[in-house]
């Protein structure tokens, strides 16, 4: 039986991913109730019945995006043979993500929460949190390219991810101001025309 003011029909992943997109587009604190609710077609008792509030409807938008808008970096990550195949099938990849003419512009997890008042502090910490995650798998796949001699042994992988990572974050920025994807692409050109000196052990 449907609990009080949600439709028979009601379709949790649907709605979900209606959410996920109102949240990507607009950012956490600009979406309204009402802004979530007519995405969703649902009323404010069953959000609350089927995701708890607001914020918990954000953490489970956040990591659907990841789930699926991420699927494509993990697969780069894990497939490509070397550690510049994978950095570079990663920024390519982006480009043309953020740039998609039906899907929202830029990445969700850079662009959702990055300023916030004290009261959502702890939304905008956990979007802080899936960044250095991003990173951090980042790194780890650097760090198999020196285990595996495609990058030198003592290059600071670390910095490397940093560095990959804030282009990736640059572009996304770059791609919600109306940059097109022949500009993003301009960016990864050089980004990888850089790598040579990016990986270079100091």
């Amino acid at each position: 039986m449907a609990g009080p003011g949600r439709p028979r029909s009601f379709d949790r992943a649907a709605a979900l991913e209606r959410a996920m997109r109102v949240f990507w587009e607009r950012g956490y604190e600009t979406t309204s109730m009402t802004d979530l609710t007519t995405a969703m077609g649902i009323n404010s008792p069953s959000l609350y019945a089927a995701f708890g509030c607001k914020e918990q409807l954000f953490r489970e938008a956040v990591a659907l995006y990841d789930a699926t808008e991420g699927g494509p970096v993990t697969r780069a990550l894990t497939e490509a043979p070397t550690a510049r195949d994978a950095v570079e099938a990663v920024l390519r990849h982006n480009a043309c993500a953020f740039t998609q003419e039906d899907k929202p512009r830029g990445c969700m997890i850079v662009l959702a929460a990055t300023h916030c008042a004290e009261a959502n502090t702890e939304v905008r910490d956990h979007l802080a949190r899936w960044r250095c995650v991003g990173m951090r798998e980042l790194a780890q796949r650097l760090d198999r390219g020196v285990r595996e001699g495609d990058l030198p042994a003592g290059v600071d992988t670390s910095a490397v991810a940093s560095y990959y990572t804030a282009v990736i974050q640059g572009m996304s920025v770059q791609a919600r101001d109306g940059a097109s994807h022949a500009t993003l692409t301009k960016i990864v050109d050089r980004a990888m025309a850089a790598w040579d000196a990016v990986v270079t052990v100091h």
